[in-house]
């Protein structure tokens, strides 16, 4: 009798199966970001150590987008799904859709262009030649500096600032809570910000359009907030909030300087929120909130601090902020010898008056 022989096996690839290894790697891998995740959405007043640790919520996108190529090799979807779920919000959170945008002016509207440029100076110890060299190559109009001293104010003058910018205000200090304000326009002290550890200074800006004829009336505020650290959180909460107010005034503000804070804080986010809506529309406001030039420019890992010392990645703490009725362009981030801080810069579109 003939039996009939058996088939041969299967020659086809094997079907992998999903590794357990990879998945288990992708979830630890996004375990800290699902935990700075929680805090970042929640728009509390968290302890110290939360606050600390959601000023580096935009470099959370790296582990993030690992843990999503580990996910894929593990095979299992709903790894998959989690760790991109994750990584999507990141993405929204470094590039928020919420953030304030400069209004769109009527069309024929007057305006004047003003280059302004803002550094934390720490104790004075920028290289002067370094500030004076990104004035005159950048065409900077109107400049702040925070930790301003005696000492660099000289050194300052000697590289020959007072012939870019020949008007001054000054507030020299050696504790961290001097300021300065040099500019090419006339400057009014307007006073200060009550009830601040570091002095913030407001000063009325006569900008001017030579070629056009035209002039625009600028509010600046020196911003340089405390750190929150130790005990003083509560006191940098009150200097976010001392901002606020003074960008709830009638006309048209650029606060620009240290904040020691990120757009990842809800304090942040609140005082561009609700500094406008404190008393209502009020004149020469344009209503809604108030734009961060680096966040609207894209700019949010662009750090601007430590520029020096440990490695740390580097965070954004230095803004400037407009009403929302200043455009802006050509936002930039400048490192400085001598200082833990980089300089910002910006082209300002300002409606004239």
């Amino acid at each position: 009798m003939t039996h009939p022989s058996p088939a041969p096996p299967a020659t086809g690839p094997a079907r992998r199966q999903p590794s357990v290894a990879w998945s288990v790697l992708a979830l630890l891998m996004v375990m800290p970001v699902a935990g700075v995740s929680m805090f970042r959405a929640i728009p509390v007043e968290w302890p110290l150590i939360v606050v600390q640790l959601l000023s580096f919520t935009p470099w959370m996108v790296l582990p993030a987008a690992f843990a999503v190529a580990l996910a894929v090799v593990g095979r299992r979807l709903w790894v998959i799904f989690t760790t991109t779920a994750l990584l999507a919000v990141q993405l929204l959170w470094l590039f928020p859709l919420d953030a304030g945008k400069p209004e769109a002016l009527p069309a024929g509207t007057v305006s004047v262009p003003v280059e302004v440029m803002s550094l934390n100076s720490e104790y004075g110890e920028a290289d002067a030649a370094s500030i004076v060299r990104l004035v005159r190559e950048n065409g900077i109009q109107l400049l702040a500096i925070q930790e301003h001293t005696q000492g660099l104010e000289d050194r300052l003058q000697s590289e020959g600032l007072d012939q870019l910018l020949p008007n001054r205000l000054s507030e020299p200090s050696e504790d961290a809570s001097g300021g300065a304000v040099y500019s090419v326009f006339p400057l009014e002290a307007m006073g200060l910000l009550p009830d601040t550890p570091f002095r913030m200074d407001v000063t009325r800006v006569l900008v001017t359009d030579a070629g056009a004829g035209t002039t625009a009336t600028l509010n600046l505020t020196n911003v340089h907030a405390l750190p929150p650290v130790d005990e003083r959180i509560g006191q940098w909460r009150s200097d976010l909030d001392k901002v606020a107010r003074q960008a709830s005034r009638p006309g048209r503000h650029l606060l620009m300087g240290d904040y020691n804070a990120t757009y990842d804080h809800s304090e942040f986010r609140a005082m561009l929120d609700t500094a406008l809506g404190r008393q209502g529309t009020l004149a020469g406001q344009q209503g809604g909130t108030l734009v961060d030039v680096g966040t609207a420019s894209g700019g949010r890992l662009s750090p601007t601090w430590p520029m020096e010392g440990l490695p740390l990645p580097g965070i954004v703490i230095d803004h400037m902020v407009t009403s929302p009725g200043i455009s802006s362009s050509d936002y930039s981030v400048h490192q400085v010898p001598g200082s833990d801080h980089a300089a910002i810069m910006a082209r300002l579109i300002i409606p004239a008056d």
